[in-house]
């Protein structure tokens, strides 16, 4: 808004003038003798000191107080469209368990997009983000073509050292509309057969990657199946670690942890020539990995998911599950959707701030 641009470019400018008051050099005395007392005088004087306190003052006060806020718009929600829909993801999971009882695979984890008009830049969707659904990994980036806002839970591969680590998500509920509904939940989940047994299988998945670039007997598995919960679902979670080889850099680690199983499914590559089929457009960034990579060698990596994509004025959202030879369709069109709607009502948020643009 105008007052808070104003409010900002007057706090901008008392800052700059305090920098350039303590930038500048202090003349040293030319007369004093080599018995006196050292004399000093200012380049700011006494005048000069307190216009300057008194602009670090006012800066901490408008830093102190509230943003000055306009009317929030009353922009429409965003109109999603999938690129399945109900009926068509419902197809996909039936055509998945074909495979399943085949043997061509033992999980596959299909998923669908949705896309809008993008009401808002993507910058207002992470700030949306951050308010709606606070994660272990966030982040914005700007590729000028298109830009990126996400939200992930999900480690894909983190070194530290010669220490690597995975942290494997798989199991999801909806968050209950209470504290004592969301325990009976989560402790419904971790009840839950079928969910045990493809978090398990994913675990494994996990341990033969990490044991492609560890030393033998170094993997372990660090912690198993405990609920995480997030704004919107509850998740099943596990850590598994190891030891990296001599020879063996971070980036083979990510080398041997792409693509993630927990987005692709097992065995990984028949389960990516399945999603090929099954999905109408290629996934983009979905289900890669966004994270850095130090001048040390250290790297940390998450999994892109709960993220949107903002390119040519459209927004676009992905989520899917997995699929086991028990999965019920019907389910899994509501978990993917409870999964799509943290970014959807980031969205959402973000068209209703008028001052965040």
């Amino acid at each position: 808004s105008e007052d808070t641009g104003g409010a900002y470019a007057a706090a901008s400018a008392a800052i700059a003038e305090v920098r350039e008051r303590l930038a500048a050099p202090v003349p040293r005395a030319e007369d004093a003798g080599p018995r006196d007392a050292p004399a000093f005088t200012s380049n700011v004087g006494s005048e000069g000191y307190a216009r300057a306190a008194d602009a670090v003052a006012e800066v901490r006060e408008r830093l102190a107080g509230p943003v000055p806020r306009v009317q929030a718009s009353h922009a429409e929600a965003p109109q999603w469209r999938s690129n399945l829909g109900p009926e068509g993801y419902a197809e996909a999971v039936e055509r998945a368990k074909e495979y399943i009882r085949a043997g061509d695979i033992y999980q596959v984890v299909p998923s669908q997009r949705w896309s809008a008009d993008a009401p808002v830049e993507a910058f207002s969707i992470y700030r949306g983000l951050r308010a709606i659904n606070p994660s272990p990994y966030m982040y914005f980036l700007d590729f000028e073509d298109f830009e990126i806002a996400g939200a992930s839970p999900e480690s894909l591969v983190k070194v530290e050292g010669r220490h690597a680590a995975q942290r494997p998500i798989a199991g999801t509920r909806p968050r209950a509309a209470t504290a004592e509904e969301d325990l009976e939940r989560g402790r419904e989940l971790l009840a839950d057969e079928k969910e045990r047994a493809e978090h398990v299988m994913l675990v494994d998945l996990g341990r033969n990657d990490l044991g492609r670039v560890c030393d033998y007997g170094t993997v372990t598995v660090d912690e198993l199946m405990v609920v995480e919960t997030y704004s919107h679902v509850m998740h099943i979670v596990s850590s598994v670690s190891g030891e990296l080889r001599e020879g063996v850099s971070a980036m083979d680690a990510l080398r041997a942890s792409l693509p993630a199983g927990t987005l692709s499914g097992a065995p990984k590559i028949r389960a990516m020539q399945i999603i090929d089929e099954l999905e109408p457009v290629r996934r983009g960034p979905y289900g890669g990995a966004i994270g850095y990579l130090s001048h040390t060698g250290e790297l940390d990596t998450c999994i892109y998911i709960r993220s949107a994509l903002v390119k040519d004025g459209r927004v676009h959202l992905q989520a899917g599950g997995g699929i086991v030879a028990d999965s019920d369709a019907g389910y899994e069109v509501r978990e993917s959707e409870a999964k799509a709607g943290a970014v959807m009502d980031a969205v959402r948020l973000a068209a209703g701030q008028a001052d965040w643009a």
